[in-house]
């Protein structure tokens, strides 16, 4: 073809370029979407059928993610990954820093023998998914994009995790020992007849007229021996079908171990074939199983292919696998075989090879777009000129800057990913960074946000801007109450209680937990039992030991203040209890929204210390001195 500028040329190219990129065949990696907020799925395609109304449906094999499987199998996975690390050449996971690991973790699938079918028109690209080389190095799987691998094959039914049987041979563990090479002249000292068994001699003193005569009379022999079975005369009828089999290669192999048995003598090795009893018999798995059993074999085959373990558990558990893998290979010899492969070759040529799916350009629903923001709500009121989730950094690189955002999570935590971070998260299904429930890093410093991580005012005021709209029931785990105990050291519970903004390393404190549990296991923990008094003793106690009357506070103002007007005591502004921050208002406290900051002495907050020192010489209980401490 002739173009007649440069431009269609190039343009020419780049849309074959481009078509070529989105021609999906049959054995494909590609990424499906079903959800605009979830990660891609990970499937293979398989087939690529043409339904009655004109759709194109993909049948496809199914990957699994680390999120998509229980707690339990992925600690199965990360155990098998550190069994993996250590026989690998060299370990590159010393060598890779917690973000390389962490992003590895997205890497890895978990193939599954399940099967479904979803719309072609989900595809949204191509990736690459290959089975773990030992020999091969991990940081090449992030240096690649859209370059997944697994090692483990994932049973959705069962919930189970195991190693996958196509394991590559590959390493130290599959390579020979190789003797050193033999000088000139040298003679070979082992014992030939403890490596090898010697089965045939082909300097033997027979023709081979006499061998293939020998032959045909073995083949008589058994033919003779299926009329006498009564089991072969049900299987095989007629005369033609016995004298078939016995013609298999198990009857050959049979004559000419006896014949190398007897020295190849042929009168011997004939009336070995022939003993007191009555004539041998030999029979291959062909001839073995029943026309039920070969049936079985079949529906098994077409499902799991080559899987012999898998047939054997769930369709002939009755059979060896030796028996099955045997009956394969013989099975292939027959017309069965070739009719079943004519057929499987018709069915594919009625099938679509490829199907072309153009780019999805359609935007997505989690696209944040500043115009179209609703303003943030305060107790169900909307507030003028604030926008939910304006000033948030991106969860996962903590930029404040991105040419589109995208909100993800839960919609009333208002968080949002960057567009570069958004794309990681649907094609690996994690974020790019390890997050604070990783135990590996603090979060971002908003100045905007609460503790809680809600937003502030803009006037500075502590009311939260977002209500939270689920309740949420925190069940503290049992290891977690056995840390409080024997890591109070560490935690410091009556400190951490006093200073709410102070981080906590909980991975820390479980780690010296789990280090101290056995040693701690050995003397039991003395628990003090509290007895809880009921009302009327409570309240007879207080009118039986009143508190002695407030001494007046001596004035030591000097002259030159007394001149002053002393400042007024702003009023209590809430209207209920007062509270335990000397009975004033959160915002008295604070000194915020107009109030004057107010700090009472400390004599008008708690007692007199000489009070409770003379209360507590003067008791005379036990229990009153433990009241009062």
């Amino acid at each position: 073809q002739i173009y007649p500028t440069w431009r269609e040329y190039w343009g020419s190219a780049i849309g074959a370029t481009e078509m070529a990129a989105n021609m999906y065949r049959v054995g494909d990696y590609v990424y499906f979407e079903n959800s605009s907020s979830n990660p891609y799925l990970i499937r293979r395609v398989e087939e690529l059928n043409k339904t009655a109304n004109g759709n194109v449906e993909a049948k496809v094999v199914c990957f699994y993610r680390r999120r998509d499987i229980s707690s339990t199998l992925v600690a199965l996975a990360d155990k098998h990954a550190s069994e993996l690390e250590e026989e690998m050449e060299p370990p590159d996971m010393m060598e890779l820093s917690e973000k390389q690991k962490h992003q590895l973790r997205h890497r890895e699938l978990f193939l599954s023998r399940q099967l479904e079918s979803l719309p072609a028109t989900h595809i949204r690209g191509k990736c690459s998914v290959t089975l773990l080389n030992e020999t091969e190095s991990l940081t090449s799987y992030l240096d690649r994009e859209d370059s997944f691998f697994y090692s483990l094959v994932y049973d959705p039914q069962q919930k189970t995790l195991l190693a996958d049987k196509g394991e590559i041979r590959i390493g130290n563990r599959y390579q020979a020992d190789i003797f050193e090479l033999l000088k000139e002249g040298e003679e070979d000292e082992r014992d030939q007849q403890k490596l090898e068994t010697k089965v045939w001699n082909a300097e033997n003193p027979l023709t081979e007229k006499q061998i293939d005569q020998f032959l045909v009379v073995a083949r008589s022999v058994g033919t003779f021996a299926r009329a006498l079975d009564c089991s072969s005369s049900v299987r095989q009828p007629s005369l033609h079908m016995s004298a078939a089999a016995a013609s298999r290669d198990i009857t050959l192999f049979h004559a000419m171990d006896t014949l190398h048995a007897n020295g190849y003598d042929i009168s011997r090795a004939i009336a070995a074939l022939v003993p007191q009893g009555g004539p041998v018999l030999c029979r291959d798995e062909m001839e073995e199983w029943s026309a039920s059993e070969a049936n079985l074999f079949e529906e098994a085959l077409e499902k799991y292919g080559k899987d012999f373990t898998d047939i054997q558990q769930d369709f002939l558990p009755w059979k060896s696998l030796t028996s099955i893998i045997e009956y394969y290979y013989m099975w292939k010899t027959t017309d069965r075989y070739v009719q079943q492969k004519r057929l499987k070759a018709a069915e594919a040529e009625s099938k679509l090879k490829q199907v072309y799916i153009p780019n999805y350009n359609k935007p997505n629903p989690n696209q944040i777009s500043v115009n179209n923001m609703k303003p943030g709500l305060v107790n169900g009121t909307g507030v003028p000129g604030q926008t939910a989730g304006v000033g948030r950094a991106c969860e996962s690189c903590y930029t404040t800057q991105s040419y589109q955002w995208y909100s993800w999570g839960p919609p009333n935590m208002l968080c949002r990913l960057c567009a570069s971070c958004w794309t990681y998260w649907k094609k690996y299904g994690g974020l790019k960074m390890p997050t604070r429930l990783d135990g590996e890093r603090p979060g971002p410093n908003r100045n905007s946000m609460s503790p809680h991580g809600l937003q502030l005012r803009h006037s500075g005021s502590p009311k939260f801007a977002v209500k939270t709209r689920q309740a949420f029931y925190l069940q503290t785990t049992k290891l977690t109450k056995i840390a409080r105990r024997l890591c109070r050291d560490i935690l410091r519970p009556w400190y951490a209680a006093r200073h709410p903004y102070m981080p906590i390393n909980s991975a820390a404190i479980k780690v010296e937990c789990t280090a101290r549990l056995p040693e701690a296991a050995k003397t039991p923990l003395i628990l003090k039992k509290v007895i809880r008094k009921p009302l009327e003793a409570v309240v007879r106690y207080i009118e039986t030991h009143p508190l002695p009357p407030k001494p007046e506070i001596a004035k030591w103002v000097n002259s030159s203040i007394n001149n002053r007007t002393p400042a007024k005591i702003p009023p209590v502004i809430n209207s209920g209890s007062p509270t335990i921050l000397g009975k004033r208002s959160y915002e008295q406290h604070n000194g915020i929204d107009g109030a004057k900051s107010y700090l009472a002495a400390q004599w008008e907050i708690l007692p007199n210390q000489g009070q409770i020192t003379q209360r507590w010489v003067n008791a005379t209980s036990e229990t009153e001195k433990n009241e009062l401490d």
